[in-house]
């Protein structure tokens, strides 16, 4: 009985000590948060996540209409393929770190799914569907890119949406740098000067980087469901995306880079 006491207060220290260390949880719902809570704690960043425990499908009916509505994507790991050490090898991808604060996720992507007899497709139609994102490589060399899903048109098997449906397609990655954009030489598309010398008819001998353009890229991207909830219409899965990294107005090689992450989304009968 004398231990009672001590107890108690050793089980109400333990308790303070587990709350106060064990942070807040990803999967929070932001609809029942205030901008206080969400101000500078990256957590507006984050998508919604649904439990182990959703494991259900749902059947879909051709003659219906459907969408993929309030889509996010959030960037878990980027990798930019470098050169490879010897020309025998072929080039990896290495793994980059994220610059980019806050401010690198698609969110509230929409599109209309269709059921036909070949699968499903799904067509994207707009949203926040685009991120300037930079990577810092372990060399020390900084790799600009623009995340996006814009105008991706992805298929996938089966007339349902299940735990395995994996949708795959292309989509359009735009330009990193806009057509106001100068260089350090006060070069641009529409503004600045045409040539980086004083006297234009010495000519340019970097005519390459003079002559600016716009030039958007291509990429492919995969989105794995791997959670279902029936009842709300909700999924949850993992993406995975491969586009080029930016141009420089077309001054510059691109390289390919692989973006990896977390998704989230809900259908909806339209």
């Amino acid at each position: 009985m004398r231990f009672r006491p001590l107890l108690a207060l050793v089980l109400a220290l333990c308790l303070t000590l587990v709350t106060a260390c064990s942070g807040g949880a990803k999967a929070v719902d932001r609809a029942n948060l205030t901008y206080d809570d969400i101000h500078n704690t990256g957590l507006a960043n984050d998508c919604p996540t649904l439990p182990d425990s959703a494991r259900g499908s749902i059947a879909l009916d051709p003659s219906a209409k459907y969408q993929l509505r309030e889509i996010c994507m959030h960037p878990a790991e980027v990798y930019v393929k470098g050169e490879p050490a010897n020309k025998r090898q072929e080039a990896q991808f290495v793994a980059g770190k994220i610059l980019t604060r806050f401010t690198s996720s698609l969110d509230q992507v929409y599109g209309d799914l269709d059921v036909t007899g070949s699968g499903l497709s799904f067509k994207e139609l707009g949203g926040i569907d685009f991120q300037p994102i930079t990577v810092l490589l372990p060399g020390g060399e900084e790799v600009p890119f623009t995340f996006s899903s814009k105008e991706l048109v992805a298929t996938a098997d089966g007339g349902s949406l299940t735990t395995s449906t994996d949708f795959e397609g292309a989509y359009r990655a735009p330009s990193y740098r806009t057509s106001n954009f100068l260089d350090p030489k006060g070069r641009g598309l529409t503004t600045g000067y045409s040539s980086a010398v004083g006297l234009v008819p010495a000519g340019d001998e970097f005519t390459g980087e003079t002559v600016k353009r716009y030039v958007d890229g291509s990429g492919t991207m995969n989105l794995s469901i791997t959670k279902v909830d029936p009842s709300t219409g909700e999924f949850a899965g993992v993406f995975t995306a491969i586009q080029p990294s930016d141009s420089d107005m077309g001054t510059k090689a691109v390289v390919d880079v692989k973006i990896v992450g977390q998704l989230y989304g809900r259908l909806e009968q339209v």
